[in-house]
């Protein structure tokens, strides 16, 4: 069976590392879908999840806040700063984080913070959206 090797790292540890036959996540300039002998590419990653179709046809999610993806043909590589099990996602303090950030942006005073706010933001309903997708799959 054609299989990708797939690793998916944080910035503090190794989320997943493993034998695929798919994966699909959020490229910056749309959805991306990575086959077994994909064309060697990088390119960023926006917020999202990364759904990886594991060799047995079982699924797993993982969150990404962003990053970068490196593709060659047999390895497939997510480098990001926040990268989190689809099992380990919390809808509490996503959500308390999501609020904490449309707060941060009804007081943001200059285009900074207004652009730091909005970036949190943009990450929490990204991280919001990846919840529910991997709650509908279970």
């Amino acid at each position: 069976m054609n299989t990708i090797h797939v690793d998916v790292v944080s910035a503090e540890e190794a989320i997943f590392s493993g034998e695929a036959k798919f994966v699909a996540l959020p490229g910056e300039a749309g959805e991306l879908g990575i086959y077994p002998r994909h064309t060697p590419l990088i390119t960023r990653i926006r917020p999202g999840s990364v759904r990886i179709e594991m060799a047995d046809g079982s699924e797993e999610f993982v969150f990404v806040a962003g990053g970068i993806l490196e593709v060659q043909p047999n390895c497939v590589t997510v480098l990001s700063d926040t990268a989190i099990r689809g099992k380990d996602l919390d809808d509490e303090k996503a959500n308390a984080a999501k609020a904490a950030a449309e707060e941060a942006l009804k007081n943001a005073k200059g285009e900074l913070d207004i652009a730091r706010a909005q970036s949190e933001l943009a990450v929490m309903a990204a991280q919001i959206a990846a919840l529910r997708k991997y709650r509908q799959k279970k």
